[in-house]
């Protein structure tokens, strides 16, 4: 029998031990609040009444080459994308999130079947994740002509590299014949069409390459098949225009990069609207230095998002930006879901990345760059009509919210890293 000599053994027991009753106890408090709210919210959902986003309009532009406009409207952004795809030629390339199988879903399904069926090149490419609740069977209504991949939800090759293989496909493209594209927040879906406020972009020039390019990246090196999208040579080696794309593949991770480069540089108001406000240390840096030497910081969430969680968890980080000046803008006419931003009057941009964590850490994500004063001032007509639906978060009103509140969201911290 070998009998420990060492006085710090013991010790150490306890400490681990503690450790570990810690962390379980911070588990299950965790588990208890965000069973709370999502039970809270099932309720307050199922009292709510459905009501029509307001629609802001849609607003053009020309930006050197490319002819831009912008979208609020999901009934008139759908009736453009299937007018699109009804006078595709040579290809179509679509990569979404949610695709749901109801009216919507099912027009656009049947505008790519009518495409492939006459001999257009069509790639579909959709997350797993994000559709389980939605049949299987529906998807199985595309035309054998049409080239499908669901990203998987399990099935991955996690041996190849553990970060490599994760994160969601939270891109929303369409790409025409190589010379039109659509990129933004809307999903596939009638609620988001009538419920939802959003906002997306159609692109007709030259940063169609960067949104085509990005489906073909993901496409071709993460699926073993034949059905290989092409290589095509840009038109313009530095467009005004430009395309940031996450490829979690290849590590590649630009979004955030171009966020804190354009932030870092604001000289006058920075204006950020996003569904779900988790930043990450080094962007929420960024908005309070920006804040502190005079910049007119703003950013517009959801008063109640779809996910009562991430809400929570963003509020945690509410005292901290009033206290350094930001104003945050609470839209309470619908959920919106727009992700969107512009500095200066000078740039914008329009995509699907969210200022969270999965969005700039680990999902594929897609936005797409503008500098240009008049795009930025469209952009501005769009965020000033989205503030006269939104309440004001003043410091006092902040302060003085229930202290049960403030228990919740402690609770709730240590959940940022994972949303």
């Amino acid at each position: 029998m070998r009998i420990s000599t060492d006085p710090n053994r013991g010790g150490r027991r306890l400490v681990l031990k503690a450790a570990g009753l810690a962390v379980g106890v911070t588990a299950a408090a965790q588990i208890v609040v965000a069973g709370s709210l999502i039970a809270l919210d099932a309720v307050k959902k199922s009292e709510r009444k459905q009501r029509q986003a307001p629609r802001p309009g849609t607003f053009h532009t020309q930006v050197e080459d490319s002819q831009l406009s912008i979208y609020t409207s999901g009934a008139e952004l759908y009736d453009d994308m299937i007018s699109a795809i009804d006078s595709a030629e040579s290809s179509i390339q679509m990569e979404t999130f949610i695709w749901k199988d109801d009216a919507v879903g099912r027009r656009f399904m049947q505008a790519l079947n009518r495409a492939a069926e006459r001999g257009v090149a069509v790639h579909v490419l959709y997350d797993g994740f994000a559709n389980l609740v939605v049949p299987r069977a529906f998807f199985r209504g595309f035309s054998e002509q049409v080239h499908v991949v669901r990203m998987p939800v399990l099935a991955r090759r996690y041996w190849r590299g553990p970060v490599r293989h994760t994160g969601f496909n939270h891109s929303k493209i369409l790409v025409v014949d190589d010379g039109i594209g659509f990129v933004g927040g809307f999903n596939i879906g009638e609620t988001y069409a009538r419920e939802w406020r959003d906002t997306h972009v159609r692109e007709i020039g030259p940063a169609v390459w960067g949104l085509r390019h990005s489906v073909k990246r993901v496409w071709n090196d993460m699926f073993d098949h034949g059905a290989k999208i092409p290589w095509i040579e840009p038109t313009n080696w530095d467009p005004e225009v430009q395309v940031s794309a996450n490829l979690p593949v290849q590590l590649v991770y630009p979004i955030r990069q171009m966020y804190l480069n354009a932030v870092e540089r604001a000289r006058d108001h920075i204006w950020i609207t996003t569904p779900y406000f988790i930043p990450d240390q080094q962007i929420l840096k960024a908005l309070l230095v920006a804040s502190e030497r005079g910049v007119d910081v703003r950013v517009m969430v959801p008063k109640d998002s779809n996910h009562i969680v991430a809400d929570w968890v963003s509020r945690g980080f509410y005292g901290q930006m009033l206290d350094h000046g930001v104003t945050i803008l609470l839209y309470s006419a619908a959920m919106i879901h727009a992700k969107t931003a512009t500095i200066d009057g000078v740039w914008s941009t329009v995509g699907t990345a969210n200022i969270d964590r999965l969005s700039l850490s680990f999902n594929y994500e897609t936005n797409i760059e503008i500098i240009d004063e008049d795009f930025a001032a469209e952009m501005e007509k769009v965020f000033r009509s989205d503030v006269e639906h939104c309440e004001v978060l003043t410091s006092p009103e902040w302060r003085e919210r229930n202290p049960l509140a403030r228990v919740a969201e402690l609770v709730l911290v240590p959940l940022r890293s994972f949303l």
